[in-house]
C-alpha cells in the first residue's frame, strides 16, 4: 500500500465479505481473550515479586513493562494492518504470544520475567488489528453496531482479566494463570484460522517490503497532523480512560483499607460488578449507526464525571457508600465504553485506506492517558486519600466534556 494518504473512502465491502453473526461473535471473543493477557499481572504483584526476586522498588515494572510494549506495538505493529493479509498477520502475533506467556510462565529471575511481559504488550495488540478489521468487513449501515459488539468482547476481556486471575492464583498459584492463558491463545489462533475470511488492504502496493513499512510509519505523523477528528476523539478518550485507570487503580486500595477491610478475594467480586458497563458498547454502536454520536458523547463524558460524586451522596464508609461505589464503577464504565464504541465508529468513517493506522494512533493516545490516569491516581491516594481521587477523577472527564463544546457542528 502506497505510504501517502488516500482520500476518504466510503464505499462498503462487498456483500459476501460481509461478517456473519457468528463470525462477529468469534472476533469478540478473540479481543477480549487476546486482550485479557495484559491485566492478568495487575493483581498478582505480591505474588510475583517474591518467587522471581524483584525488589519491591521495582515492582511496578510489573506492569509497566507490558504497557510500555502495548504502546510500541500499537505504533509499530497496528499499521501493517494497512499493509499485510489481515488474517495472517493476526495469527502470528497470537503464535508469538504463545511464546511470551510461556517463557512468563516458566521464568525463575526478574529480567527473564520482565523481558517476557514488555513481549506480552507487543504482541497482545492483535486484538487492535481485529476491531478495524472486523469495521471493513462490515456493512456501512450497521458499521457502529459491529463494532460495539467486538469492543463489548474487549472490554469484557479487561474487566474479567483482573477477578479471574485472582481466583485463578489463589487455588492454582500464578504461573498457572499465564499457563492457562497460553492455552487460550493457541485455540484462539485454530478458531480464527478455521472461521474467519482472510482479507487484503485495498491499496496494497508491491516493492520491497521494509521501504513500504517505513513509508507506513511516516504517513502516521501526517494522519495525526491532519485529522482533527482523530484527535479530538483520541483527546476525549484519553481523560476518559484517565478516569478509568485512575479509579481501577485506586478502588481496590480504598476496599482493602480499614474503611472497609476487603480481601483479595473481595477485591475480586468487586471488580467483576464493572463488568456491566460493557453493554453500553453494542447500545453506543447502534445510536451512532442512527446519527446520534453527539448526543451519546455528551452522556457518556458526563457520566465519567458524575460516576466519581455518587460515593459522595452518603456521609460515612457504610453499605450504602459501598453500594454507590459499586454504581459509580458500572456508571464510568458504561461511559468508557460507550465513549469507545462513539469515537471509533466516528474514525472508522474517515476511510478503509489507513483505518489500521487511524486506529493505532487513536488507541496508543488514549492509552498514554489510561498511563497518566494511572499514576495520578496512586499519587493522589497517597496524598489526598479518596477525596483528592475523586476529586482528580471528576475533573478529567469535564476536561474533555469542556473541549467537547467547542467541536462545530457538521
Amino acid at each position: 500500500m502506497s505510504a501517502s494518504l488516500a482520500p476518504p473512502s466510503a464505499t462498503a465491502p462487498p456483500a459476501d465479505a460481509n461478517l456473519s453473526p457468528r463470525q462477529v461473535l468469534m472476533v469478540a471473543i478473540a479481543c477480549g481473550v487476546i486482550v485479557a493477557n495484559l491485566y492478568f499481572a495487575q493483581p498478582l504483584i505480591g505474588l510475583i515479586q517474591g518467587d522471581i526476586h524483584l525488589p519491591p522498588a521495582a515492582a511496578g515494572f510489573i506492569v509497566t513493562l507490558t504497557q510500555i510494549g502495548y504502546g510500541l506495538g500499537l505504533l509499530l505493529i497496528v499499521p501493517l494492518g494497512d499493509l499485510l493479509e489481515n488474517r495472517r498477520l493476526i495469527i502470528t502475533a497470537l503464535l508469538s504470544s504463545l511464546l511470551a506467556l510461556l517463557a512468563l510462565a516458566s521464568s525463575q529471575d526478574a529480567s527473564s520475567f520482565l523481558a517476557a511481559a514488555f513481549l506480552i504488550g507487543l504482541t497482545c495488540v492483535s486484538a487492535q488489528v481485529l476491531v478495524p478489521y472486523a469495521a471493513q468487513l462490515a456493512p456501512a449501515a450497521t458499521r457502529g453496531e459491529t463494532v460495539g459488539k467486538v469492543m463489548s468482547g474487549l472490554l469484557l476481556g479487561i474487566m474479567l482479566a483482573r477477578p479471574v486471575s485472582s481466583l485463578l492464583a489463589h487455588a492454582l498459584g500464578w504461573r498457572a494463570v499465564f499457563v492457562t492463558a497460553a492455552v487460550g491463545v493457541v485455540a484462539l489462533a485454530v478458531a480464527i484460522r478455521a472461521t474467519l475470511p482472510a482479507r487484503t488492504p485495498p491499496a496494497r502496493s508491491s516493492g520491497p517490503l521494509l521501504p513500504r513499512y517505513a513509508g507506513l510509519l511516516a504517513s502516521m505523523a501526517t494522519l495525526l497532523r491532519e485529522t482533527p477528528l482523530l484527535r479530538r476523539r483520541a483527546a476525549y478518550h484519553a481523560t476518559m480512560f484517565g478516569a478509568f485507570s485512575l479509579f481501577w487503580t485506586v478502588v481496590p486500595l480504598l476496599l482493602m483499607s480499614p474503611r472497609f477491610g476487603f480481601s483479595q478475594n473481595g477485591v475480586a467480586l468487586f471488580a467483576l460488578a464493572g463488568v456491566a458497563g460493557a453493554i453500553a458498547a453494542p447500545v453506543a454502536g447502534r445510536a451512532a449507526d442512527r446519527g446520534h454520536t453527539r448526543m451519546g458523547t455528551l452522556l457518556a463524558l458526563s457520566a465519567g464525571s458524575i460516576s466519581f460524586v455518587l460515593p459522595w451522596l452518603v456521609p460515612g464508609w457504610n453499605g450504602i457508600v459501598l453500594a454507590l461505589l459499586v454504581a459509580a464503577g458500572i456508571l464510568l464504565d458504561m461511559g468508557v465504553s460507550a465513549n469507545l464504541v462513539l469515537s471509533q465508529r466516528a474514525i472508522y468513517a474517515l476511510g478503509d485506506e489507513h483505518r489500521s493506522r487511524l486506529n493505532g494512533l487513536f488507541m496508543a493516545i488514549f492509552f498514554a492517558g489510561g498511563a497518566v490516569g494511572s499514576a495520578l491516581g496512586g499519587w493522589a491516594w497517597a496524598h489526598g486519600g479518596w477525596a483528592w481521587t475523586s476529586a482528580f477523577g471528576a475533573v478529567l472527564p469535564l476536561l474533555a466534556l469542556g473541549y467537547y463544546l467547542t467541536e462545530p457542528r457538521t
